[in-house]
């Protein structure tokens, strides 16, 4: 059966299984669909993120768990998946953010860091003795070019794609089918961030201890909203939605 036949071939990292699957890269993903969902949506000249907040234990400083951290000036990153992976991720990603200010003398665009965490992740998919990291993340940033903003997601499998709307983790299918269906570009990071949380809401019970919104603008930067505005906002979205 199904069972016997993917036993032997999901030990070892780097085979194939007679069918073409890495057993591995996709339970890789499966642990990324445990993890708490985050929504991205990119606005016509904002970015959002709205990540489900995990209650922090009664004795823990909740400032030690983030799930939207900054990568460089003008780039975030949101992540599903093992904390500690994700750990792994974003300093390699800060490193890379650094030294390309160096060698280039300008910042990176969220293009490139994507592609650059979307490429250690792929590595580890291909060499022996590693696993694959157990994590997808949304990299939000602005376009080296035009600046415009910019929403990219990687998977554990090492591809990096980019979206005007994206969520990772937990009951990502429900959500994913609301955004298809609700989806217009916003103007400004009031209206981008009412949408994401909506998003959100599809599985997340809105509060202002469950959810955490960040907007980021090319002017202002990241900003983490406060609770009262959250609060405030929460309450906008649920009297429009009765």
């Amino acid at each position: 059966g199904g069972g016997s036949m993917s036993a032997k071939y999901d030990r070892a990292i780097t085979v194939f299984s007679p069918d073409g699957h890495l057993f591995q890269v996709e339970y890789a993903m499966e642990a990324v669909k445990r993890g708490t969902t985050a929504v991205g949506v990119c606005g016509k000249d904002a970015l959002v993120l709205a990540v489900e907040r995990k209650a922090t234990a009664k004795l823990q400083d909740p400032r030690t768990v983030r799930k939207i951290v900054r990568i460089d000036e003008h780039v975030c990153l949101a992540f599903a998946g093992l904390l500690a992976d994700a750990r792994v991720l974003v300093d390699r990603a800060r490193v890379e953010a650094q030294s390309y200010r160096l060698t280039y003398d300008q910042a990176p665009s969220a293009e490139h860091l994507a592609r650059h965490i979307a490429g250690i992740q792929q590595k580890y998919t291909q060499s022996g003795g590693v696993r694959p990291f157990g994590v997808a993340t949304l990299v939000l940033g602005f376009d080296g070019d035009s600046g415009a903003p910019r929403l990219y997601q990687t998977d554990p499998a090492g591809t990096h794609s980019q979206w005007k709307a994206c969520v990772i983790g937990k009951n990502s299918k429900a959500v994913r089918e609301w955004l298809e269906k609700h989806w217009e570009e916003k103007e400004g990071g009031g209206a981008a961030a009412e949408l994401a949380v909506q998003a959100l809401m599809e599985t997340v019970e809105p509060s202002a201890k469950t959810i955490e919104v960040a907007v980021l603008t090319a002017k202002g930067g990241l900003q983490i909203m406060e609770d009262e505005a959250l609060e405030a906002l929460i309450k906008k979205v649920e009297e429009e939605k009765e």
